[in-house]
């Protein structure tokens, strides 16, 4: 199998930030990765814009330390390299004030598709959405890219889509989770919609429940101030686990284009019951002999704020009735992993007797490590003695499945930026999204501040407070080992 690679109209970017750490670990690697693939042609330009105060030539020395850090093997390719640094230039500018806007304007060609990544704080995105229209530098087909957080609630969430769309029409609006461009993700949505196979069984008569879990081996570290204002719920599960929750509920939209994909998954998250208190579980990564804790991290001896959320969901429609959604994500636990875990129920009628055992299917999605699919179904284990049932996979790992493939295959920013180029928002998030998804988070946050509630602390490299073991287990349920 060869991946096929298209090359997108000739385009300008220009990346506000274009000197932050986002840039540097993501945005310029994969733009490179890009160029090395032929899908960027020789007219595109790359142009950095932040306060430092570069040159051309200054900004192409930081771009190449950039790529030859975190380009991976693509860094060797110095000559591919140097070809693609003429692409690039560097405009020293101030968001708030008028320094710079006249020599971006003049760098920026109207006669090709141009795109703006915001990869600053919210915070300027007014600022600098202002200034392209005040200095004519974006017009009626430009795009703009706007990174998470998309507000801290529902009444911020309101502001930032006002302060945007005074400027830009929600069509020129891509609000970027990378979490939407993984493979494995967009292959959720080929395996529900392009299989006959699993769509008659995909409902609450024949699934039990499903577990989506994001887990991070790594705690806070450097941005201790900022996940102290945000935490868990804000930072992880009112947009990625989210975003994941609607693609594996979603009805199958009329066809694959950015407003049916996204009306579908605006009806889930409006579909969300408010979740019960006590179905929700907060926890906080406690100290080890040679790690802080998350209170030492936060710098906050006091704070009560999350590293860690488990909580049980319903939807309110027909396809999903009674069938419980249970989400986790936490920081310092036991392995890194991110899976969607589609659990059937059992069957209907037990002919082999109890010495057989319970078995049930279970169809794991693995976004990350190795990404691929796994559906454990039961056979008879090998062997004289009787009928003795076991529970193997059936495994489509992409690495196994595709072999050198998997390598071409781009990662996350660099699809989605493709995506702008070419004018598609269908993995990205339109703003009556994010204001549904704050409107279904608002009140759970504001119930643990009424009740002055203390996230329960848990060791690092386990599986997270047992008081989140303890919920599944009321239900009669355990939650899938954290494996990679």
């Amino acid at each position: 199998m060869v991946s096929r690679v298209i090359p997108v109209d000739p385009f300008d970017l220009v990346i506000f930030g274009g000197t932050g750490d986002l840039a540097r670990r993501k945005i310029l690697p994969g733009l490179f990765r890009r160029f090395l693939a032929g899908q960027m042609l020789p007219e595109s330009q790359i142009i950095g814009a932040a306060r430092s105060d570069f040159d051309d030539e200054g900004y192409r020395d930081t771009v190449r330390e950039a790529i030859g850090e975190f380009g991976g093997a693509d860094a060797a390719r110095t000559v591919e390299l140097e070809d693609f640094l003429k692409r690039v230039r560097y405009v020293a500018i101030d968001a708030k004030g008028e320094d710079g806007w006249k020599a971006l304007a003049a760098l920026v060609d109207q006669k090709r598709i141009n795109a703006f990544y915001f990869s600053v704080a919210p915070s300027l995105f007014g600022d600098l959405a202002e200034r392209l229209h005040l200095h004519a530098i974006a017009n009626k087909d430009s795009r703009i890219v706007v990174e998470k957080p998309f507000g801290r609630d529902l009444k911020s969430a309101k502001e930032l889509n006002a302060v945007l769309a005074r400027h830009f029409d929600e069509t020129q609006i891509y609000r970027i989770d990378h979490y939407l461009g993984k493979e494995t993700v967009q292959n959720l949505m080929a395996v529900r919609f392009g299989n006959i196979l699993f769509e008659p069984l995909w409902n609450s008569q024949y699934v039990d429940h499903i577990e989506i879990t994001v887990a991070e081996t790594v705690g806070v570290g450097g941005r201790g101030e900022y996940y102290n204002k945000s935490g868990a719920m804000r930072d992880m599960v009112q947009n990625h686990l989210m975003q994941l929750l609607c693609l594996i509920a979603m009805e199958p939209p009329s066809r694959f284009d950015p407003d049916a994909v996204r009306d579908e998954k605006l009806k889930v998250i409006r579909a969300l019951e408010p979740v019960n208190l006590h179905h929700i579980v907060r926890g906080q990564y406690d100290k080890t002999p040679s790690e802080p804790s998350f209170r030492e991290d936060a710098g906050d001896p006091k704070t009560r704020t999350e590293s860690f959320v488990a909580l049980k969901c319903h939807i309110s429609n027909w396809r999903w009735a009674g069938t419980p959604f249970y989400l986790r994500t936490g920081k310092k636990l036991r392995t890194r992993t991110s899976e969607i875990a589609v659990v059937f129920k059992d069957a209907p009628h037990l002919i082999f007797g109890q010495e057989a055992g319970r078995h049930r299917n279970i169809l794991s999605i693995r976004l990350q490590p190795n990404e691929g699919m796994t559906l454990g179904v039961t056979i008879k284990e090998p062997g004289p003695g009787g009928m003795r049932l076991i529970d193997v996979p059936l495994d489509m790992a992409f690495a196994d499945a595709l072999g050198d493939e998997i390598e071409d295959v781009p990662d996350a920013y660099e699809r989605l930026i493709m995506d702008v180029i070419r004018g598609n928002q269908t993995l990205f998030m339109r703003g009556d999204e994010v204001e549904a998804a704050w409107a279904w988070t608002d009140p759970i946050i504001q119930g643990w501040e009424d009740r002055h509630d203390v996230p329960k602390p848990y060791d690092v490299g386990s599986s997270g407070p047992e008081d989140a073991g303890m919920m599944m287990h009321r239900d009669g349920r355990r939650w899938r080992e954290l494996r990679e």
